[in-house]
């Protein structure tokens, strides 16, 4: 580990039991934001990385029926991504039609391609998916925002400064 720098990820993330704890949750928030989207379970099957539809409904079951569930490393990681870039659109935008209109709607970014984000999202990729949550999470931190009013405000200077 270098030193000041971040701790090591533990070795133990991908087993089994860890998967358990996750899978039940993860899947009923994945539905959750799936139904927010309103997305097709042709879009469901690929974000989750083409399971079986008899595979699919079966997790499905056993998170409603919170029964234990064992997803794949790579279906959870998928979730993952999912849940980050929810997070990201509840916090940039004001309500769910803006979320839903920024997700379907095509970007010049060269992220995007002309695409709309959500064409990305539901590629059956793993890249597509995270690409659309890094850019989201850059742009929560104004790495790809457009130039705004705070930044057209001048720098505050010592003057600026008052101790009562």
């Amino acid at each position: 580990m270098i030193e000041g720098g971040p701790a090591p990820l533990p070795q133990n993330r991908f087993e089994p039991d860890k998967r358990r704890r996750l899978g039940g949750p993860g899947m009923r928030t994945f539905l959750n934001i799936a139904e927010a989207w309103h997305l097709s379970e042709e879009d469901r099957l690929r974000i989750l990385g083409f399971p079986a539809r008899a595979t699919y409904f079966n997790w499905v079951s056993k998170a409603r029926k919170d029964q234990e569930l064992l997803l794949p490393v790579d279906t959870l990681l998928r979730i993952s991504a999912m849940l980050g870039i929810h997070k990201s659109l509840r916090i940039l935008f004001n309500d769910a039609n803006e979320e839903l209109r920024w997700l379907r709607s095509p970007h010049d970014a060269p992220t995007f391609g002309g695409q709309a984000p959500m064409v990305l999202i539901t590629s059956g990729s793993p890249d597509g998916i995270m690409l659309v949550r890094r850019y989201l999470d850059a742009f929560r931190g104004g790495t790809f925002a457009a130039p705004n009013a705070a930044d057209k405000t001048p720098p505050l200077s010592d003057e600026d400064i008052v101790i009562v």
